[in-house]
C-alpha cells in the first residue's frame, strides 16, 4: 500500500520514547514522564464500558491490564470497600486481621498452597517468591543455592530483582549491575533448560501464558517437564500467575490445566478487582524458611484490601461462574479466528487462552491499539507486536459481538489506509 510503518514503542531505545512523548506532549506535568499517555482520561466506568471526560463511550477489553476483573464499580465489591471504608482502613500486621485471615484460608481451600502472604502488588509477590526460594535452600544447609532459571520474553515487575527475573534488557538498561542470581533460557528450549540446572539452582520460575512477552502460552507437557526437573534436582517450581490467575483463563489458577502444581505461587491484578494487592502462595515446605521476621509489609494486607478481596472471591468462587468465563473465551477465540480469516493483511496469528486472548498483527501493534481506540475499543499492547484483549470476566455474548464489530471497522481502515473510523453504530 506504499505506507510507512514505524517500530512498535517496545523496540524504541527508551530516550527515543521519551523524545517522541515531549513532543506529543509539549504541556509539562509534574508527573514523572516515565509513561507515553493516550490523550484520553476517564470519569467513570460501569461493568465492561468506560466513560471519557471527552463525553465518549468505550469498550473496554483491557481492564486496567487484566485488573478489573469484574469490570468497573462493581455493586458487590462497592458495597465491600464503603462498607469496611466506614469501619477501619489500617491497624498494620502488628495485630490480627480476621478477614485477611478468612482470604487466606479460601485461598488456601481452592488451590495447592498451604500459606498465604499479602502484598501489595505482583511484584512485591514475586519478591516475596523469589526470597522465599531462596531461604527454603538456606534452611536446609545449602545457601549456594539461590540461583532461579526463568524464561526469556518473561515479565516479572519493576524492582531491581524481577527485572533481573525478566531478563529484558530495555527493563534493566541504565540501572547498574543486573541483580544476581537470575539465569534466562529460551522460552519452551528443554535442553537450554536442563544445561543451566546446576549446584546452585534454588528454582525454576515461569508464567504459565507469557503476557506482557506477547501472549504465549506454556505448553502443557513443557510445564509437566517442569514439574519433573524440580522434583529431580531438588529444586522449586514458582508460578507467576499474576495475569493468569483468579479465573482469567476459566479456571480459578492456570496451573488447573496441566495438572501440575507449583510449590510457589504469585499472584495479584485480578484478586483485588481494581484495588492494590496481591499475594505470594506457597506449600508449608517451600515456606519452611519464613520464618518470625524474615519478611514483612506495612500496607499489605490491610483491611480494607482484604475486605475487597474477599468481595472478589465471593463472585468468582460462585457457582457456575468460572465454567461462563471458560464459554466467554471459547466464543472469544472463535470470533477472533473468524476476525483474522477476514482481514488475513492485517492480523497474522490469534493466540491465547480463556479471556486473554492476543492478537499478533501485520502493521505495528502501536497503530492497530491507536486505530482501535478510535473505534472507541480499548485493547492493550504487549511484545512480539502482539496486542491484547483483556476483558473483565463479567462480559456478555453481546458484549463480544460489540467488540467483534468495532475491531472489524478498524482492521477494514487499515486495510484502506485510511484512519479508523466506527461504522454501523460500533461507536455508542
Amino acid at each position: 500500500m506504499g505506507r510507512r510503518f514505524v517500530f512498535p514503542a517496545q523496540v524504541r531505545p527508551y530516550g527515543q520514547i521519551l523524545a517522541i512523548q515531549a513532543e506529543n506532549n509539549p504541556v509539562t506535568s509534574p508527573l514523572l514522564p516515565t509513561y507515553a499517555r493516550a490523550d484520553i482520561s476517564f470519569e467513570r466506568g460501569e461493568g465492561p464500558w468506560l466513560f471519557g471526560r471527552d463525553g465518549e463511550r468505550y469498550l473496554d477489553f483491557g481492564a486496567g491490564i487484566a485488573v478489573n476483573a469484574l469490570g468497573h464499580a462493581h455493586p458487590h465489591l462497592v458495597k465491600a470497600l464503603t462498607d469496611q471504608a466506614a469501619k477501619l482502613w489500617h491497624t498494620s500486621n502488628l495485630f490480627q486481621i480476621p478477614e485477611g485471615e478468612r482470604l487466606a484460608q479460601r485461598l488456601v481451600e481452592n488451590t495447592f498452597a498451604d500459606v498465604a502472604f499479602f502484598s501489595n502488588s505482583g511484584a512485591e509477590a514475586n519478591e516475596a517468591a523469589i526470597k522465599m526460594a531462596r531461604k527454603y535452600h538456606a534452611a536446609k544447609g545449602q545457601p549456594e543455592r539461590f540461583r532461579i532459571i526463568t524464561f526469556e520474553g518473561a515479565f516479572h515487575g519493576r524492582t531491581l530483582a524481577t527485572i533481573a527475573a525478566g531478563g529484558q534488557a530495555k527493563y534493566l538498561e541504565g540501572f547498574g549491575p543486573k541483580v544476581e542470581g537470575f539465569d534466562q533460557v529460551p522460552f519452551g528450549d528443554i535442553e537450554a533448560l536442563k544445561a543451566a540446572i546446576g549446584p546452585e539452582t534454588a528454582a525454576l520460575m515461569i508464567e504459565p501464558i507469557q503476557g506482557e512477552g506477547g501472549v504465549r502460552p506454556v505448553p502443557g507437557a513443557f510445564m509437566r517437564t517442569l514439574r519433573e526437573l524440580a522434583d529431580d534436582h531438588g529444586l522449586l517450581l514458582i508460578l507467576d500467575e499474576i495475569q493468569t490467575g483468579i479465573g482469567r483463563t476459566g479456571k480459578l489458577f492456570a496451573y488447573e490445566w496441566t495438572g501440575v502444581t507449583p510449590d510457589i505461587m504469585s499472584v495479584a491484578k485480578g484478586i483485588g478487582g481494581g484495588f492494590p494487592m496481591g499475594v505470594c502462595l506457597a506449600t508449608a515446605e517451600a515456606a519452611q524458611g519464613m520464618t518470625l521476621g524474615t519478611h514483612g509489609t506495612t500496607f499489605g494486607g490491610n483491611p480494607l484490601a482484604m475486605a475487597v478481596g474477599n468481595a472478589v472471591l465471593d463472585v468468582i468462587l460462585a457457582p457456575g461462574f468460572l465454567e461462563r468465563v471458560e464459554r466467554m473465551g471459547l466464543l472469544l477465540r472463535q470470533r477472533l479466528a473468524e476476525l483474522m480469516d477476514r482481514h488475513p493483511g492485517v492480523i497474522s496469528e490469534v493466540r491465547g487462552q480463556g479471556l486473554l486472548m492476543g492478537l499478533r498483527t501485520h502493521v505495528p501493534n502501536t497503530e492497530f491499539i491507536a486505530a482501535a481506540r478510535r473505534n472507541k475499543l480499548i485493547l492493550i499492547g504487549a511484545g512480539d507486536n502482539v496486542t491484547r484483549l483483556l476483558p473483565p470476566l463479567i462480559i456478555t455474548e453481546g458484549d463480544v459481538a460489540e467488540a467483534m464489530e468495532r475491531l472489524d471497522a478498524t482492521c477494514a481502515a487499515i486495510e484502506a489506509g485510511q484512519p479508523a473510523v466506527a461504522q454501523q453504530g460500533a461507536a455508542k
